[in-house]
């Protein structure tokens, strides 16, 4: 299935058996209202934490239940969507596909493109739905861990993404023990990919392309994206991928986990 979904599209597809559509907004926006059928989960249970050290993956255990709660079994297309531009609803398909569900969208634009074109909301809950059963295992895909990172820092088929803002990548703002980025890291803060004229869908395909193309992240290479959790990144992740980057990896913790190991070089 595309990465990307419309709201034109995903309108046809409320009433499907087989579609989930989750909503990843804040609490008080989904009780407002919501995609009509959408099933709400909270952030912070779809990541685990471990301070400092935030933004970590789930269990298989955990992550299996809150996946059977809303009914997803092997064959389920999932759509997803934030009130933020995609970061929540990008780090939890990242996670469906860590734990080996390939099948899921981003609606583009998020609740910004639905709403502000017109799509219908409503704040009702949705209908019931069984248990599924759902059992899910962390593949290991899609992921680089801290050791893997230090073993190609100076790998020249790897690039690391740094989605976080100018003033984090810099130094100028820590929220770390350490302050700066990872030693070779290019610096592409993950709201660079929307287009905030067009309702914060991801700009054109070329656009993007030839900005990444320009900092040296290429499709030949090897890309790991990290911010301050994998939160921001991970709508990174899959930006590349909807383009077509076959290789990319997300890194769950990030700098909240390499600013804050004694041993770790920074920049």
């Amino acid at each position: 299935m595309p990465l990307l979904i419309e709201p034109n599209e995903l309108e046809q597809l409320l009433d499907k058996p087989d579609v989930v559509v989750v909503d990843l907004c804040k609490t008080k926006q989904y009780v407002q209202g919501h995609i009509p059928g959408a099933h709400f989960i909270n952030y912070m249970d779809i990541v685990h934490i471990d301070k400092p050290v935030m933004g970590l993956l789930p269990d298989a255990d955990s992550f299996s239940r809150l996946v059977s709660k809303l009914g997803i079994v092997a064959n389920t297309r999932v759509i997803a969507y934030d009130d933020e531009g995609g970061g929540c609803a990008s780090r939890f398909i990242w996670t469906l596909n860590v734990f080996g569900h390939e099948n899921a969208s981003l609606l583009n634009g998020g609740l910004y493109s639905w709403a502000n074109e017109g799509h219908p909301l409503n704040n009702q809950e949705p209908a019931h739905v069984e248990p599924s059963g759902y059992a899910l295992n962390n593949t290991g895909r899609y992921t680089a861990d801290r050791d893997y990172i230090l073993q190609h820092l100076n790998d020249k088929n790897t690039v690391l993404l740094d989605a976080r803002s100018a003033a984090e990548f810099s130094g100028e703002k820590r929220f770390a023990d350490k302050a700066g980025h990872i030693p070779g890291a290019i610096h592409f803060e993950w709201t660079d990919g929307m287009d905030r004229n067009n309702n914060l869908r991801l700009l054109p395909e070329d656009v993007i392309e030839q900005r990444l193309e320009q900092l040296g992240i290429s499709k030949d290479k090897e890309v790991i994206c990290y911010c301050q959790s994998h939160h921001r990144s991970a709508f990174s992740c899959l930006m590349l991928k909807h383009l077509g980057y076959k290789n990319v990896k997300g890194y769950p913790g990030s700098w909240s986990d390499w600013g804050n190991q004694a041993d770790t070089p920074v920049e």
